[in-house]
């Protein structure tokens, strides 16, 4: 193929935002994407139950699509894959946990036996179309993880994928960063890094650091233990069943996703339980306090989670009881902090005592530090560089870390955002069009019919209420035959608002008998003439703008 092409790099997702990563690598006519993530959704999207990236652009050439690569197993990379493969069935890339938590997936939604998974180790390479893709080990917190050596015939790009340089870790050896240096002494066109932890100085904790907390807290405790924690973070599940283990404590688990991953973690090996060790939830009732240990999802203060359930007594096995001590194991993802908040101070009205990140190291970043990234810029040595994975300020001040840190150019530095076209040539790297991106809601069910007006008009409900003004009107000459009867939910207490429903009732009439006079008789025009009269009648009566919703029979 030339090398007059361009290879074009289009974030779908993961830029500007914490969650739903997807990248597309395009060379003329191959095309392979890079992970398949979700996002939680916000406060702004009431009833969403997750976000995934709108892939518009790939099914529209879904034809050069040669597969997905899946760089680890956490649900911001793989958490779309059952909607993606709904619309565009393609075979899947990636390590044996990655695979293995992918077929749960798949399985739930049965595309499993119309998936092909092809298993990768560290050191292969794939040939996917004009691409030639070699996987990297690295270190993350989760096994598995793998940075990406993506070979064109115009160079070398280099995405890290999420990671961390962890000299000490759990299962494993280190990251390679031998491979990375080798890769920089040849040549690398481009750099796409993880930007997460740029704002922390210095290097990230190793993952052993947690164990050593985790068995201060199991020495000196003699009541029950919960610990909360990410499902998908394996070494951390490691390390509490080893602790409960050395000191003589069943574990049992609570929370599907949770007993997902250990299912499938100790099927793979990437598990060491020991035998008789593991119990069921149903069995913690036969064991004294001080002789279990309840691993849980909830950690990020999701409503219906594990933990949330406990501390708002809606769970069905377990009770929080006084003197429980509660570990939550991990850090709030951006926006999660007020709901952890609540379930946290929960917990510790029922009595409990709770061990979260601001007291103890009870959890360290699976993300690099600015030193870690200092040291891959330093070894890939890149032409060009294009931050990923966060924010917009995370972004910006790796962008800068990078130009102080290797003499790049602010015009060598790409600061993108989904949907941007990335051009890249041997001597040149800029923005070259857009393409349709953003989010799609999941509502039970339902993908992507709930848009903006939806979210707008559930927004206004929870807010301000409903009015709903029911009239039956006759055919022949549209004069009113029952009603208006008004009813109203989410805006006043009827039987203590009376006189204002009766006064309302009124104004409805006399906005129905104005558009008779006026020979308005199409349900428009009623509707409309009952809306804006209800609405500025409210208003004037109590500064409240309820959503206003006229029912009009005919008979």
């Amino acid at each position: 193929m030339a090398k007059n092409q361009k290879l074009k790099i289009i974030p779908l997702g993961g830029l500007n935002e914490i969650g739903k990563n997807m990248t597309v690598f395009e060379y003329g006519n191959d095309i392979f994407v890079l992970d398949c993530g979700m996002a939680f959704p916000d406060e702004s999207m009431p009833g969403i139950d997750i976000v995934i990236p709108d892939i518009t652009y790939l099914v529209k050439n879904r034809q050069k699509i040669r597969g997905i690569v899946i760089t680890h197993g956490h649900e911001d990379h793989i958490g779309a894959i059952p909607y993606f493969l709904k619309e565009l069935n393609v075979p899947i890339y990636g390590t044996r946990l990655s695979l293995g938590l992918v077929e749960v997936k798949l399985k739930e939604f049965r595309l499993l036996s119309k998936t092909k998974l092809n298993r990768v180790k560290p050191g292969d390479t794939v040939k996917l179309g004009s691409f030639r893709v070699e996987f990297i080990h690295t270190n993350h917190s989760i096994a598995g993880a793998v940075a990406l050596a993506i070979h064109t015939p115009i160079g070398t790009v280099v995405h890290t994928g999420d990671f961390k340089v962890d000299s000490t870790p759990i299962e494993g050896e280190m990251i390679d960063l031998a491979r990375f240096g080798e890769l920089g002494r040849k040549g690398v066109l481009a750099l796409m890094s993880d930007s997460t932890n740029v704002e922390r100085s210095g290097y990230s904790m190793s993952e052993r650091t947690v164990g050593a907390t985790f068995d201060e807290v199991f020495r000196n405790c003699n009541s029950r233990i919960i610990v909360a924690t990410f499902a998908s973070n394996v070494h951390r599940v490691q390390q509490i069943i080893d602790a409960a283990h050395r000191y003589g404590r069943k574990v049992a688990i609570s929370g599907r996703s949770m007993e997902n991953v250990v299912e499938v973690a100790g099927t793979l090996g990437y598990l060491n339980i020991p035998d008789k060790v593991l119990i069921s939830i149903d069995e913690i009732k036969k064991y004294r306090p001080n002789q279990l240990v309840i691993i849980t999802t909830g950690s990020q203060g999701e409503t219906m989670s594990a933990l949330s359930r406990m501390a708002f007594s809606d769970h069905r096995k377990v009770e929080i009881t006084r003197g429980d001590m509660i570990i939550v194991s991990a850090s709030p993802i951006p926006g999660n902090e007020k709901q952890i908040s609540t379930v946290i101070n929960e917990l510790f009205r029922k009595g409990a005592d709770v061990v979260y990140k601001s007291l103890e190291n009870v959890h360290v970043s699976g993300h690099a530090c600015q030193e870690e990234l200092k040291l891959i810029l330093s070894l890939v040595k890149p032409k060009y560089f294009i931050p990923v994975h966060g924010e917009y300020r995370h972004l910006k001040l790796h962008a800068g870390l990078a130009e102080k840190t290797v003499g790049l150019s602010a015009k060598n530095v790409m600061i993108a955002e989904n949907g941007k076209v990335i051009e890249l040539s041997q001597n040149s790297c800029r923005i070259g069009g857009t393409v349709q991106s953003g989010a799609v809601l999941i509502d039970g069910l339902g993908v992507g019919d709930v848009g903006n007006i939806v979210l707008r008009d559930r927004k206004h409900l929870a807010e301000d209420g409903i009015i709903i003004v029911v009239v039956t009107l006759s055919k022949a000459d549209g004069s009113i035959l029952s009603g208006p009867d008004v009813i109203s939910r989410g805006f006043v207490y009827v039987r203590e608002s009376v006189d204002l429903m009766d006064d309302a009732k009124i104004v409805a009439r006399n906005a129905i008998l104005k558009c008779a006079e006026q020979k308005q008789t199409d349900w428009a025009s009623i509707k409309g003439s009952l809306k804006s009269a209800m609405g500025d009648f409210v208003y004037k009566e109590t500064k409240r703008k309820p959503m206003v919703l006229p029912v009009i029979m005919e008979v």
